[in-house]
């Protein structure tokens, strides 16, 4: 059923959520979630609680950085077909399938390596964990991007995020439960069989995507022409999904690129300050944690919610519009919280309120960056815009410090807002492109 004005009605929207496909996105996004937690924040807790120095740490999170370049062998989960695996379950599963299998493997490394006694098995291990965690997400953004029309993209990415911030919650706080459940209350020092029983749990949460793409249905297969030498292959597999977004575009792949690498610059930078601003304001560590993984996780799950519903009803850019606004007016409400005081209630308001908008901006940004992706070239293409999309906000945010040292935090997060003002720009001159251009389709189209 449609509305007389052309939108589809709320009824058809919601129900996008209970279609196979946006349920499997679900499970798969839980299993992107889980291992990001456990080679970065959780395995920073674990390091430290075994004694390990905080120069060390820190020169650890650099494990992190396997995900900033896994556009580097994109190309080749895009095109490479694994031998015997990809002729039995699909080019995207059978990537999927090993890429799952080396997040479990690393995983239990970790478990059964103690790193007060030997850090660098661990450390191995977590670069296993992130190169396999890297490429289910190449694998798994190009399955989803194949698994259904534009129209149904928001709410893949809805589900997606639920899945995904539900896992981190898993192997964040998840872990430290178990971790402290399992620990002999008689010894008072640091228990490496207790970090063993939750990380090995982990290992084993990861079946459950495991478990989902061997029961899934791999995407409809685009038939692509043979390559006539190894050049050639080459040029398709490393070169082609590079010109061919350029050659489609031309002169507005500028704006499209631009309105990528800032279109999360006023979250990014300000989240750097936050949990500073949550010390310097004096509030607890049980305080922070409680709102932001009770009330900020629930207004997250909702704003994806909405935001995958919202596309599916007005459309994507619309919604990337709201984003956009919101997105930077939460960050105002941050400058309000730091002339107001210590205040929880006011806390849990901000922080809802900055989540909501969050989960809105990024169900339909993921929507969007879906949409420009060239189906051949999925896998690629996405896994560029998806690198593209922190490069400018992680430098600028590496300044945060500096900035609010010098101007305080109120000026700080009213600056943050002020970022989000070439955004609002961007995404208008970018729906207005997209508009001509769907418009000289559409009457090509009828010629």
């Amino acid at each position: 059923m449609r509305e007389e004005n052309g939108r589809r009605s709320w009824a058809y929207a919601m129900k996008v959520y209970l279609e196979v496909p946006t349920l499997r996105m679900f499970a798969l996004g839980f299993s992107a979630g889980l291992p990001l937690m456990l080679v970065l924040g959780t395995l920073s807790f674990w390091l430290r609680e075994a004694g390990i120095e905080r120069t060390t740490i820190g020169e650890l999170s650099w494990v992190g950085l396997v995900y900033g370049f896994k556009w580097l062998w994109a190309p080749l989960v895009d095109r490479l077909p694994i031998p015997l695996l990809t002729k039995w379950m699909g080019r995207r599963r059978s990537w999927l399938f090993c890429a799952q299998l080396l997040i479990i493997g690393g995983l239990v490394g970790m478990a059964l390596h103690d790193p007060k006694l030997a850090l660098r098995p661990v450390v191995w291990c977590a670069l296993m964990v992130a190169f396999g965690s890297a490429t289910q997400d190449i694998a798994l953004d190009a399955l989803r991007i194949e698994s259904a029309d534009i129209d149904r993209q928001a709410a893949l990415a809805a589900a997606y995020q639920t899945g995904y911030r539900l896992a981190m919650i898993w192997a964040g706080a998840g872990v430290l439960w178990i971790a402290a459940d399992a620990e002999i209350s008689s010894i008072s020092s640091y228990q490496h069989d207790a970090w063993k029983t939750a990380y090995l749990i982990m290992a084993v949460s990861m079946l459950i995507g495991t478990v989902t793409v061997l029961f899934s249905k791999e995407p409809v297969r685009i038939a692509l022409p043979p390559a006539k030498n190894l050049s050639e292959w080459l040029h398709s597999t490393l070169v082609g999904p590079f010109s061919e977004f350029f050659i489609r575009y031309r002169w507005q792949a500028a704006l499209i690129l631009a309105l990528i690498s800032i279109y999360r610059i006023s979250d990014v930078v300000m989240g750097i300050m936050a949990n500073p601003f949550y010390v310097d304001m004096g509030y607890t560590k049980i305080e922070v944690a409680t709102v932001s993984k009770i009330y900020g996780v629930i207004m997250t799950l909702a704003g994806a919610f909405v935001g995958g519903a919202l596309s599916m009803r007005i459309g994507v850019m619309r919604v990337l519009m709201l984003g956009a606004v919101m997105s930077a007016a939460s960050n105002v409400l941050f400058s309000w919280l730091a002339g107001h005081g210590h205040d929880v209630n006011a806390l849990i308001f901000v922080i809802s309120a900055d989540n909501l908008s969050s989960g809105i901006a990024s169900a339909a940004f993921i929507a969007y960056l879906s949409s420009l992706t060239n189906i051949k070239y999925s896998a690629t293409q996405y896994a560029i815009f998806s690198s593209i999309m922190l490069l400018l906000p992680k430098f600028l945010a590496g300044f945060s410090g500096t900035y609010v040292d010098k101007f305080g935090y109120g000026n700080f997060f009213i600056a943050t807002a002020l970022l989000g003002v070439p955004v609002v720009i961007l995404v208008g001159l970018a729906s207005r492109m997209h508009a001509v251009r769907n418009k000289a389709q559409a009457a090509a189209q009828t010629v």
